[in-house]
């Protein structure tokens, strides 16, 4: 069985929702050149989420941090300015309709951990 190539990239951005794009495009070159194009999709949707929450509740920088692990795992982490971690998700059924509020279930819900 073939050594799965290691790697880590972190992204620092600065606080603009701006960022969230810059972090998305950045993602997906990351992915596509290591050869992970069939996951490009959900990881662009939920790091665009964790930047967003980031730079949309915090008054400071953010990072974006993908990697991927010798066990040929691919984690993806956004880090914020704020000491405080955010509140814990609703299910996806109390939030469904609501205007905001929904975005951490999404990334519960479409990761695997």
């Amino acid at each position: 069985m073939p050594e799965i190539e290691s790697w880590d990239y972190t992204l620092y951005v600065p606080n603009d929702l701006r960022a969230v794009t810059v972090c998305r495009r950045t993602l997906r070159l990351i992915l596509t050149l290591h050869g992970l194009v069939g996951i490009v999709d959900t990881a662009e949707l939920l790091a665009a989420e964790l930047v967003s929450n980031a730079v949309r509740h915090t008054k400071g920088p953010a990072a974006l941090r993908v990697r991927r692990t010798p066990e040929d795992t691919v984690w993806i982490g956004a880090w914020d300015s704020d000491p405080a971690p955010p509140d814990p998700p609703r299910p996806l059924e109390q939030v469904a309709q609501w205007e905001d509020g929904r975005g951490l279930g999404l990334v519960k819900a479409c990761a695997r951990y």
